[in-house]
């Protein structure tokens, strides 16, 4: 079939025009039909990936974006149940550390005031044998102060009992 160019009038050429804007506006709206709720769905994807586990997508529809967005949605529901039992997990974890500490501290103190004790003891024993030590050396000054007098009286005793028998003899 061929066409006459020469022999088409204006009418045609609108009726073309038209069409063409028409086809255009159609596939403009199919695709933003189509591309909007993935644009949602990314954007809640997004804050999903950023930590925001409220983060849902509802569509209601029920071609593959529908099934899309409620695999979606069940995904962040187990995200949002994992975080919360981690959550509870380490608070309980946390919770049990903190009570071992507390009785680890408490030991730590009972046995640092054993040594506290202990060393104050320990001293009190040292000053008692350093002053036993220094009393013994002043008795055994004073004993040897005594056996020098005890010799010295017992020597002239000697000298004159030798004079008197001297004499007698």
């Amino acid at each position: 079939m061929a066409l006459n160019y020469q022999s088409l009038n204006a009418n045609f050429y609108i009726i073309f025009a038209l069409l063409v804007i028409y086809i255009f506006l159609f596939g403009f709206a199919t695709g933003q039909n189509f591309s909007t709720p993935v644009k949602k769905l990314l954007e809640s994807a997004g804050n999903l990936s950023k930590g925001n586990l409220k983060s849902r997508f509802y569509l209601e529809s029920k071609d593959e974006l529908g099934e899309l967005a409620r695999v979606f949605n069940r995904i962040a529901d187990n995200l949002e149940e994992s975080h919360s039992e981690t959550d509870t997990m380490e608070k309980s974890v946390d919770m049990k550390v903190q009570a071992r500490t507390r009785e680890l501290e408490e030991t730590i103190n009972a046995l640092e005031q054993k040594v506290k004790n202990r060393t104050l003891e320990l001293e009190r024993i040292m000053r008692d044998l350093e002053k036993f030590q220094n009393d013994s050396k002043a008795r055994e000054a004073e004993i040897a102060n005594l056996k020098s007098s005890l010799g010295n009286s017992g020597g002239k005793k000697l000298s004159k009992k030798a004079k008197q028998e001297e004499i007698t003899t």
